[in-house]
């Protein structure tokens, strides 16, 4: 009798045990910060869920906007702390680095980081740190600013950026250098929050023939106003988000689709649930041409007094034209 019963029990545990494999095992916490909501930011948080949800995990997500305060970010660090998160996943810098600096324990996977070397999240891009890894996204900002010059014909480019975002920071280099290798003289100007770019944009406006922008988050929840103030005076605005640019007014767009980034981030989750270790994670680069998007606006080019090569236009794999967006 207590063999049968024994047998019984051996039954069961294997049974529950092969349920709970075939369902995913048990739940999951995975915490999502992001900086601020805008549409880019918004596209890699859909893709870094549905990567997830399409390999079976069992997830439950706490999903945070920080709303531009670094100060918020830090809280909601301190707040996946408490919840006791199995991955925290930080989308922008300055969650990224609030993440890092809060969960010594819990792995850490950042997304759209620009510079995440620069940022003290990782030693090198061949490999996480500690228990932190993730994506970057990095644009190839000189040679954006080298089109942008040949097709429109300026020479003088603005660029605002936020100096308390330590991506920014860094682009600001590289817009300096693809400034010097166009032969364009730049002219800057610094913001520390959201409110703040539409002052820019009117501070800027009548010293620059156009102003190129890099994934800049602060800038981009403000993207309206900037694109008012430079529509209204018949200037050009390259995007190195494309996303941004859907809405029309945006003359040219060039970089890789957010919402891919976010299912890029949302396989290193995976392989992270899968047991491996951060710390042997390269971080990712969206190098692949399928990765990445060029958006022209033809109305915003017309509006400029500006043509459009023919071949570039058919390079293009979005268009925007009488006020809608054509994607081929």
């Amino acid at each position: 009798m207590k063999k049968l019963i024994l047998l019984t029990m051996i039954a069961g545990l294997i049974f529950t045990s092969c349920n709970e494999k075939k369902s995913g095992s048990k739940q999951v916490k995975i915490g999502i910060a992001k900086i601020v909501q805008h549409p880019a930011l918004d596209a890699a948080e859909q893709g870094i869920i549905d990567v997830i949800n399409e390999n079976g995990i069992n997830a439950e997500f706490d999903l945070q906007n920080a709303n531009g305060d670094v100060n918020t970010a830090a809280q909601i660090a301190s707040q996946f702390k408490v919840k006791k998160v199995d991955i925290a996943v930080g989308i922008a810098t300055p969650v990224a680095i609030a993440l890092s600096t809060t969960l010594k324990d819990t792995p850490i996977v950042f997304g759209t980081v620009t510079d995440p070397v620069g940022a003290g999240l990782v030693d090198t891009v061949e490999h996480g740190k500690d228990n932190v890894t993730g994506m970057s996204d990095a644009i190839p900002t000189v040679e954006h600013i080298k089109l942008f010059a040949n097709v429109t014909g300026i020479k003088t480019l603005g660029y605002i950026y936020t100096s308390n975002e330590a991506n920014s920071v860094s682009a600001l280099e590289l817009v300096k250098q693809g400034c010097q290798e166009a032969g364009l003289e730049l002219v800057t100007q610094a913001i520390s929050q959201s409110s703040e770019v539409k002052q820019a944009a009117e501070t800027i406006i009548n010293r620059v023939d156009g102003i190129y922008l890099t994934t800049d988050n602060t800038v981009f929840s403000a993207i309206a106003s900037l694109v008012d103030v430079f529509g209204r005076a018949k200037k050009p605005i390259f995007s190195g988000d494309v996303t941004a640019a859907k809405d029309g007014g945006i003359f040219m767009a060039s970089g890789f689709n957010y919402y891919k980034a976010g299912r890029a981030t949302g396989e290193i989750v995976i392989k992270i649930l899968n047991g491996t270790k951060p710390d042997t994670i390269p971080v990712r680069f969206m190098t692949e041409p399928s990765d990445s998007d060029l958006l022209i606006d033809l109305d915003a080019a017309k509006a400029c007094g500006i043509s459009i090569p023919e071949d570039l236009k058919n390079s293009a794999n979005m268009i925007f034209e009488n006020g809608k967006l054509i994607e081929k």
